[in-house]
């Protein structure tokens, strides 16, 4: 490799697009399109969750009733694994910075880990159990007395809203496979993380969005 060749590598190293003019500009670049995409993803929620305060002022009584039905202690294991998820993502955003990439692959193997349990304690646990007491809206839903059809309406967003904030959690797990073979290769140094911080950002955001949904779906009903 001549002198010219070698200047032209530091100045512009494989990571680099060709489109910026340095790193720090493509970094900036990858995190405000993240933040971007997090408003929109903000404004969707945020229209979910109006949509349920109306009608949880409207129907009081039945959402009460059918948030009786939910387990609040699966419900609140589990948030207690995803606040996890979210340290050990934090931590691998962390090493990603430092260059470490053995303690960046395990952090980010250990919140794939808590990611699948929630999605398998979800599934296996409480929607399994909602579909044998027949507590699925489309699926012999059940549930008699003068506030059934509240209820119902109740667990129509239950599990809307559940289902939606888990798809962006299996898509947060499968940037994060992606995340991982890149990490093995070496891709990652202490010059170039940012897929790993944006995508720390994201998981984040998944975090903070069912500590909403859990006091808001499964505490409404009460603790007894």
């Amino acid at each position: 490799m001549t002198e010219a060749d070698a200047a032209h590598s530091a100045e512009h190293p494989p990571y680099l697009a060709h489109h910026f003019t340095d790193i720090e500009q493509q970094n900036e670049s990858g995190t405000m399109g993240m933040w971007l995409f997090l408003l929109t993803e903000i404004m969707f929620f945020g229209g979910l969750f109006a949509t349920y305060a109306i009608y949880r002022l409207k129907y009081f009584e039945g959402f009460h009733e059918g948030s009786r039905h939910l387990n609040y202690q699966l419900g609140a294991f589990n948030t207690a694994v995803l606040i996890g998820s979210s340290l050990t993502m934090a931590l691998a955003v962390r090493y990603a910075q430092l260059g470490r990439r053995k303690a960046l692959i395990a952090f980010l193997i250990l919140t794939m880990v808590l990611g699948i349990a929630f999605i398998g304690i979800k599934l296996n646990y409480e929607w399994t159990a909602d579909y044998h007491e027949g507590l699925i809206p489309w699926m012999g839903f059940h549930v008699e007395g003068a506030n059934a059809a509240a209820v119902r309406l109740f667990f129509c967003f239950y599990f809307f809203m559940t289902g939606l904030h888990a798809l962006h959690m299996v898509i947060g797990l499968g940037i994060m496979c992606v995340l991982l073979r890149m990490a093995a290769k070496g891709r990652f140094d202490s010059g170039y993380f940012a897929p790993v911080e944006i995508t720390g950002l994201y998981w984040h955001f998944v975090d903070i969005v069912w500590i909403f949904l859990f006091p808001l779906l499964y505490l409404i009903g009460g603790l007894y």
